[in-house]
């Protein structure tokens, strides 16, 4: 019997966004709540609890998981306590371990701690000993740094974006984790650190350049050619000391094999940094195409993506639309605690003059509209993407002219339509939709629309990258900066 210890550990935070997260705006899950939590929805632990219970020979001890939606860096006392917990059940069950699960994100960033997986893991390490095999799953937006190597045997990442394959990543790092055990593999990782941030429509793997770095990736792991590959992009907005990209490839004891073929994945990669530019529009031209549109206009505001660490509290293009006297229906969301709790003591049906937007990110001016409050909700619902729940607090739908405007307490994921539709808006009924993330699934907003306008809007996570003014991360940077020579090295992992 194989003894297997599975935790998590998962939050994006963009370093931009001023509104730091605390140890509250966690979900934490101690003990058989964490398997509870993921069995049958789309998650890197549902995905290695499918493989694992295919076997019989198998021990599952669920530890701790802790996951928060995307915000600003996590204050540190939050994140001590999250480490002290995750110390404790790690301490109590590591008695006859054989092997542990971790699953990650990737992009987390404390106020103090800026490598928090490397922290985690490195205690994991600790507690375990050098002979217990740690694997671990990232997301491909994650900042895999050297202390994350230096103390996981081996990883699996995401290979699509939008992200439709969490369940899988988790089935292959079962996998690889099985077969660690089983045949006594010896993962050997080669790692080429390429000096490009990136962002836009040539992201998306099915239709994008970076996907031939992903079917790259995929076809040596299906081949049997590596254990698992990927190429990392991190995320931008994360701006930490080891944000970049890299090519990442893992053998059996091969490390001749590794280098070759991470070196050609950063290569080639390098070679198409100027195509994985975000192409945006100016906000003014994206509302005077609009009106002459037939059809609904989709206004990805990717500045203000929750689900990349941004606040959701963006009125820009709220106050671009009035101001440019724009008549169609429009649908927007915002996150606005005081604004939810002023139709709350207004009560439905009422109208009333509210103060919409920059209630979080003082970068923006709060708008003062007159609106009825149409809608008054609370609680969880449906998340069409991942089949989980998603809760946004307190929310108000609030009707101005031909504004609908979804008010949230709480910042949620905005890359699909469940916001909208679990407050009784569809917006394939709106002339405009306002959608707060830089891509979604074709099939939730594309796949009907008449046009989507990718608008170069202020944010705490614009694709406007040269906008944000990163000072932590390694320099020069491309498109940071001009000039940007890239010297591919190979570092490898045990060293």
């Amino acid at each position: 019997m194989y003894k297997i210890l599975v935790a998590e550990c998962k939050q994006e935070i963009s370093t931009f966004n001023p509104v730091e997260t605390q140890y509250e705006d966690f979900s934490i899950n101690r003990g058989e709540e964490l398997f509870s939590a993921h069995r049958g929805i789309e998650s890197e632990i549902g995905g290695a609890i499918e493989v694992f219970s295919e076997r019989d020979d198998l021990e599952l001890l669920p530890l701790w998981g802790a996951r928060a939606n995307s915000s600003g860096s996590l204050a540190q006392a939050g994140f001590d306590r999250l480490v002290t917990e995750f110390e404790q059940s790690l301490i109590a069950a590591k008695a006859g371990a054989d092997a542990f699960y971790f699953s990650m994100h990737g992009a987390m960033g404390c106020t103090e701690e800026l490598d928090p997986e490397g922290f985690l893991l490195q205690v994991a390490r600790r507690i375990l000993g050098p002979q217990i095999p740690i694997m671990i799953s990232l997301d491909l937006h994650g900042i895999l740094t050297q202390r994350m190597l230096d103390n996981c045997d081996a990883l699996t990442i995401y290979h699509t974006y939008p992200h439709v394959d969490l369940a899988s990543t988790g089935e292959r790092a079962a996998r690889l984790l099985l077969r660690m055990l089983d045949e006594d593999l010896k993962p050997t990782i080669a790692r080429v650190v390429v000096p490009v941030l990136v962002r836009g429509d040539e992201l998306k793997t099915e239709t994008g350049v970076y996907g031939e770095s992903i079917r790259r990736a995929q076809q040596l792991e299906q081949s049997g050619s590596a254990l698992s590959a990927g190429m990392i992009i991190g995320n931008p907005f994360t701006d930490v000391p080891e944000l970049c990209s890299q090519a990442i490839v893992v053998t059996n004891d091969d490390a001749e094999a590794a280098e070759e073929v991470a070196l050609e994945m950063a290569e080639d990669f390098w070679g198409k940094r100027a195509r994985m530019q975000a192409p945006l529009i100016a906000i003014d031209e994206a509302i005077s195409a609009a009106k002459e549109l037939r059809g609904t206009a989709i206004f990805a505001d990717a500045a203000d993506a929750t689900s990349s660490g941004a606040s959701g509290d963006s009125n820009s293009l709220l106050a671009a639309l009035m101001e440019a006297q724009y008549e169609g229906k429009v649908l927007l969301p915002l996150v606005d605690p005081p604004a939810v709790q002023c139709a709350i003591e207004v009560g439905l049906g009422r109208c009333a003059t509210f103060s919409l937007g920059g209630a979080l990110d003082p970068r923006f001016s709060p708008i003062e509209l007159e609106a009825k409050v149409a809608m008054l909700a609370t609680g969880p619902y449906f998340f069409e993407s991942w089949g989980n729940v998603q809760d946004a607090g307190d929310t108000a739908v609030l009707q101005a002219g031909s504004f609908t405007i979804v008010v949230t307490t709480r910042p949620v994921y905005l890359f699909d339509r469940s916001l909208f539709l679990a407050h009784g808006r569809d917006p394939r009924q709106f002339d405009l939709v306002v959608v707060k993330s830089p891509h979604c699934q074709e099939r939730f907003f594309v796949e009907w629309a008449a046009e989507n306008f990718n608008v170069d809007a202020p944010g705490s996570t614009s694709a406007n990258l040269k906008s944000l003014g990163h000072t932590i991360c390694q320099r020069p940077m491309y498109p940071l900066d001009d000039d940007v020579v890239f010297e591919p090295v190979v570092q490898h992992f045990p060293a």
